[in-house]
């Protein structure tokens, strides 16, 4: 009898729910996820957020569907402020660092794309520039003016949100009861969450990105890019957009507006965000710490794939409260299952075809919307079950790892030099082992130890492994 298909089941931030998913195509999965402002390195807290949407897409993909993802470059528009004020990010980095704008943005994001490569995050269908689509952005808000939904001020083009019905459903905003100074200063703006489409250029100031539009030079409002390019390449009604919670009050909900407001039609059926990294149980911030980059855990000794395995033991939508101890945990245990894996693939023991079994624990784990520490937990069972036939553990983990992202087909036992002394101690040691000097035996173990080095007693003779 064939096992019934488990259900995906995902928390839509929209709904405030968990919900079976249901693809508007039934084999295919088309899905946005909110890439990087490139003015800077992408630390850790960024790399969170697109973990947790790699995760996403490897279920769906482990789920027989064909993914195709989309991942925004913003290179330009993104203020300072929220409030629609302040200098563009990209801009601003530029004159900083005495590079051209374009310079600025193509040097970080082949950082951010060489930061995911490292994390083993699956690159999207396609990565797209808002600096290419000036256009496209150009028509959506001219498609929203002939609808009635903008208005000029004199340093831009606004969406007033006021005249769409819905405005703010994703945050669940309280209008009435927002203040203007808490969020944004009203300044020229109709309503206290109207948000820039268009911004003109400063007569004081030459920018090095800006065009020529129907309202006068200038460049386009953050928000807008997504819209205008998600629609291009996923339609106008797609089935996944992801990002970090962060975006939610703000960047999400004027999208919903823009986007709904041009076309009439509901924007993206299953919204999905990633809970924030805290540091020292504060959001991680310039001011509070914790701003490690990718290049920088590996200088103190922790490779990516340890982060992305510390990342995988706590839910995406829950906070996640990062230490260097509780890094140097998770490369324990991240250590412990390459040996494990190492070890497997020599075993030739018989045993049972256990496969089934956890196949269905993994299933429901990851379909249950993406509870990966449950996930971790079946694979650690599998790893250490030893009634289970070491060639179809094998095959079964290198499996749970299309999901997981552990890099574990490439785990391979490291030849390592010993030192003549450490040679020689371990011999010293082996020979009181027999003569059964088990005390003196342990002094020696200790003294190979404090020399970087662990001996184990395995059937076939003692076995070295140097610290790490």
């Amino acid at each position: 009898m064939k096992q019934a298909k488990i259900p995906i089941k995902f928390y839509n931030t929209l709904t405030r729910k968990k919900e079976i998913f249901v693809p508007i195509r039934s084999s295919q999965v088309k899905m946005y996820t909110c890439g990087p402002t490139v003015y800077w390195y992408q630390h850790i807290g960024n790399l969170r957020t697109y973990i947790f949407s790699d995760i996403l897409r490897k279920v769906l993909e482990y789920n027989k569907y064909k993914v195709k993802q989309i991942i925004n470059v913003t290179d330009v528009g993104h203020l300072t402020s929220d409030a629609d004020e302040g200098e563009d990010k990209i801009e601003k980095a530029a004159k900083k660092e005495h590079k051209s704008a374009k310079e600025i943005a193509n040097h970080y994001l082949d950082i951010f794309k060489d930061d995911l490569k490292k994390l083993n995050i699956s690159s999207p269908k396609k990565y797209i520039k808002a600096t290419e689509h000036i256009k496209e952005q150009i028509e959506l808000i001219k498609k929203l003016e002939r609808k009635e939904y903008t208005y000029k001020t004199s340093d831009g083009i606004y969406f007033n949100s006021k005249k769409f019905k819905n405005y703010g459903i994703l945050a669940r905003l309280n209008i009435k009861e927002l203040k203007a100074g808490k969020r944004i200063s009203l300044g020229e703006k109709k309503n206290k969450t109207d948000f820039a489409l268009w911004k003109f250029s400063s007569p004081n100031e030459k920018r090095q990105q800006e065009w020529s539009s129907p309202w006068g030079i200038g460049f386009p409002g953050w928000h807008i890019e997504c819209s205008a390019m998600s629609m291009k390449y996923l339609g106008n009604h797609f089935d996944i957009h992801t990002g970090g919670e962060d975006h939610i009050p703000i960047h999400h909900t004027n999208e919903i507006a823009q986007s709904e407001a041009a076309t009439g039609k509901k924007f993206v059926n299953y919204w999905l965000h990633g809970a924030f990294l805290l540091y020292n149980k504060e959001k991680i911030s310039k001011s509070k710490g914790g701003l490690y980059t990718i290049s920088e855990l590996k200088k103190l000794g922790y490779e990516p794939l340890v982060y992305r395995y510390m990342c995988l033991q706590t839910k995406y939508r829950k906070p996640l409260n990062f230490t260097l101890e509780s890094l140097e945990a998770a490369k324990t245990s991240y250590e412990r299952i390459k040996n494990k894996i190492i070890e497997i693939k020599k075993q030739t023991h018989k045993g049972n075809d256990l496969t089934k079994t956890y196949e269905s624990q993994f299933a429901k784990a990851i379909n249950n919307d993406l509870n990966m520490p449950q996930a971790l937990q079946v694979f650690h069972s599998a790893l250490d079950d030893f009634e289970f036939s070491p060639k179809f553990k094998l095959s079964l983990l290198k499996n749970f790892d299309s999901v997981l992202g552990l890099g574990i087909k490439d785990f391979k036992e490291e030849k390592t030099l010993i030192p003549e002394e450490i040679k020689k101690l371990v011999k010293e040691r082996e020979a009181l082992r027999k003569l059964k000097e088990f005390a003196q035996a342990d002094i020696l173990r200790q003294r190979i130890l404090e020399k970087g080095y662990e001996v184990s007693d395995t059937q076939k003779g003692p076995k070295l492994t140097k610290k790490t």
